[in-house]
């Protein structure tokens, strides 16, 4: 069965998927839905097309994490000025400024992948990576990926465990660290068993449905292929 990889790589990323008004999450790893906004991005399907979006949400997904990142924490305002009127969460209004907080993952490096027997499919998104019809981001707008989403040889002709497992090192070593041993690595559970998540879209991103899955987690070992050491 095809596996499509994807690069999640950049000094910011976020995937929620229980943000509620000025509280903003982010899991530790990519969320599906994110994962699948991507893809939509990059064929250009609009918040109200379920037809379109509806093939990719049957994608198996899978992630490595080649660097966990590093959570941390932000914040943004609204409101505050002489005019502005803000609606707080209960419904009332308020002429004070609000701060969003809004939490991240710092330097974090994921290798994604999506496996379906719809070799087509798996085509035409990987086509759609490499010229997006609109701005790819991680998680957020403003969280521009540092590098290229879209691997050239990136689409194999094989089960995705196996292309996880022996796929080399996306992240770079730097000078004071040590290689690690081993990667963590989360596969869509068959069973049932895992972690629940509900990530899964159930409708268009307009209506914003989303269903559960589960997730289970396991260490591989580190694959053999020498990385990149930056300077």
């Amino acid at each position: 069965m095809p596996t499509l990889l994807l690069r999640l790589v950049g000094p910011m990323q976020s995937w929620g998927i229980t943000s509620r008004f000025d509280q903003r999450d982010t899991g530790k790893e990519p969320s599906k839905s994110g994962v699948i906004g991507i893809l939509a991005a990059a064929q250009g399907i609009n918040r109200e097309n379920w037809t379109d979006l509806e093939p990719l949400t049957r994608l198996v997904m899978a992630v490595r994490h080649d660097r966990p990142g590093v959570p941390k924490r932000d914040f943004q305002t609204a409101g505050g000025a002489v005019t502005d009127t803000i609606i707080r969460a209960d419904g009332s209004p308020s002429k004070d400024g609000v701060v969003s907080q809004r939490f991240y993952l710092a330097d974090a490096a994921f290798l994604v992948g999506l496996e379906c027997d719809e070799q087509a499919l798996l085509e035409q998104v990987h086509s759609a990576l490499q010229n997006p019809a609109w701005p790819l981001a991680l998680g957020r707008k403003s969280y521009a990926p540092s590098e290229a989403i879209w691997i050239e040889d990136g689409l194999q002709d094989s089960p995705l465990r196996v292309v996880l497992e022996r796929w080399p090192w996306i992240a770079s070593l730097r000078k004071w660290e040590d290689l690690p041993d081993k990667l963590l690595i989360s596969f869509e559970s068959e069973d049932g068993s895992g972690v629940l998540k509900m990530d899964q879209p159930l409708s268009s991103f307009a209506e914003r449905r989303f269903g559960a899955r589960f997730v289970s987690s396991e260490w591989i070992p580190f694959p053999q292929e020498v990385p990149h050491v930056s300077t």
